[in-house]
């Protein structure tokens, strides 16, 4: 029998919402979790890391694709994990949280010196984190001992894979330079090692000559004063010769003054000699003059070295839209003075032309992958709207000087990188390159204390340049930005 009356219209309503919400399921697609998974051919040493903040999921790339995949869990509302770029600071196998209680974050893998890191932890299946990534505890101990002091961490908003581009304003070395270059380090290393002799053999010749000169003026000096006093003496023996009227006081005095004559012409003999003796000595100041000149050739040496090696490093460049400026590190691999992490050069900081500079650009990454016929393969990964990447690099003029000093030793995992973006303040002699989206939330970021830095009154420089120009104390701060440092556009420059 049907039913009738208000039961058959409330079976006819719940069969409609139903039937509804059927239709619904059928229409969107269920989201897949995603699961931990490793390439089916032999992995090579990570290039990059490309972190989805909306997947839930991390992904390493070697020069051939990927070679890993796993789940995580990054940052929870108000303490989101930025988005943006970064690369690997430093790396502690058992690390402890200073922030949270002592917390166990094994197979830590720092990206910000303000406490933002990859490592091992529990993965709920959202995020839950207090702004790092966390990893499957298996696969962060599998990762750690792949990865090295500079490896590329993008973390995205979305979605984002490494695409293959080529393009004019890609860096691609000169194969003549690629091979001189190791021979140029050992030669310069050869010559740094001479030069440091020879200027700690000069030092101790100027030491020791200066101890002489000492010696041989103390010595002038006494003889002087002896030879004037036996000079006084004879001269009053004289007067006393002169002065004698018996034989008895004629013969004393004249013994006297035999006396007093034979001193005096001994001591200036001895002082003649002494003062001949100085005289042929070279000159202490001229000796000082050449330890001097000695130690400019060590210092040049020394950094004749320090680019030549630095020159074997991967380059990474950063274009700013916000500054207007590039920037380039090389990483030195020398541990930093102040503790943890190790110094990149910062030595280049210089204007460059944008084309529409007003105009968004995007934040877009490009890494040479590995060499082939032309030069370099090239990879490009976009995570922030804008342009295209290959519209992103149309709008690039690099000064040519730039391009003359660092194209020509451009190597695999070397990387371009333009954005939108300035450097983050915490981008210092410590770091690559910093920089978060300001368009994302950066809860697990911004409650985070600036990383407190070394001044140049406080460390040496000694040859490797480790602090940049630019001042890396806070910076102006544009609320517009999400709280993200900002330097204002600067023009005429050019």
């Amino acid at each position: 029998m049907r039913p009738r009356g208000p039961t058959a219209v409330v079976m006819a309503a719940a069969m409609v919402v139903l039937t509804t919400l059927t239709s619904a399921a059928a229409a969107k697609p269920k989201r897949i979790a995603p699961v931990e998974a490793t390439a089916p051919r032999e992995a090579g040493e990570p290039i990059m890391a490309i972190v989805s903040i909306k997947s839930q999921q991390v992904t390493l790339y070697d020069a051939d694709g990927w070679i890993f995949r796993a789940p995580v869990s990054t940052g929870t509302t108000g303490r989101e994990t930025p988005a943006g770029v970064f690369a690997l600071l430093e790396k502690d196998k058992d690390h402890h949280s200073t922030m949270y209680d002592d917390a166990f974050m094994p197979n830590m893998q720092r990206i910000t010196w303000n406490g933002v890191a990859l490592h091992g932890g529990p993965l709920p299946g959202y995020a839950a984190s207090q702004g790092c990534v966390r990893m499957p505890f298996g696969f962060a101990e599998k990762l750690f001992d792949r990865t090295r002091i500079g490896m590329r961490v993008i973390i995205s908003p979305n979605d984002a894979a490494p695409i293959d581009i080529s393009h004019p304003a890609l860096l691609m070395p000169k194969a003549e330079a690629i091979a001189a270059a190791p021979v140029r380090a050992e030669t310069l290393a050869r010559e740094a090692t001479e030069a440091a002799k020879a200027a700690d053999e000069a030092r101790q010749t100027a030491a020791g000559a200066t101890r002489e000169a000492n010696a041989l003026a103390a010595s002038v000096k006494k003889l002087q004063a002896q030879k004037t006093r036996a000079d006084r003496d004879l001269a009053s023996a004289d007067k006393s010769l002169a002065a004698a009227k018996t034989d008895d006081a004629k013969a004393r005095a004249g013994e006297s003054q035999q006396k007093a004559a034979a001193r005096a012409a001994g001591l200036a003999t001895q002082f003649d000699a002494a003062t001949a003796a100085a005289a042929a000595k070279p000159s202490a100041a001229a000796i000082k003059e050449a330890a001097k000149a000695a130690q400019t050739r060590k210092a040049d040496a020394a950094r004749a070295l320090t680019d030549a090696k630095l020159a074997l490093e991967p380059v990474s460049v950063y274009i700013s839209r916000a500054t207007q400026k590039l920037y380039v590190r090389r990483n030195t691999h020398k541990p930093a003075p102040d503790g943890g992490g190790e110094v990149f050069d910062s030595s280049i900081e210089v204007p460059v032309t944008i084309r529409d500079p007003d105009r968004p650009i995007g934040t877009h990454v490009f890494t040479a992958m590995a060499k082939n016929e032309a030069g370099l393969r090239w990879t490009a990964v976009s995570i922030d709207g804008g342009d295209s990447a290959r519209d992103a690099l149309d709008r690039i003029t690099i000064p040519q000087d730039v391009l003359d000093r660092i194209a020509p030793t451009a190597g695999p995992r070397s990387s371009i990188v333009i954005s939108d973006e300035p450097l983050s303040k915490e981008t210092n002699y410590r770091t690559e390159f910093v920089a978060v989206l300001a368009n994302q939330p950066q809860g697990g970021f911004i409650t985070r204390q600036p990383t407190a830095v070394a001044s140049r009154d406080d460390q040496d420089d000694d040859g490797f340049n480790l602090f940049s120009p630019r001042n890396w104390g806070p910076q102006p701060v544009d609320p517009r930005r999400g709280g993200q440092p900002f330097r204002p556009m600067q023009r005429g420059w050019w």
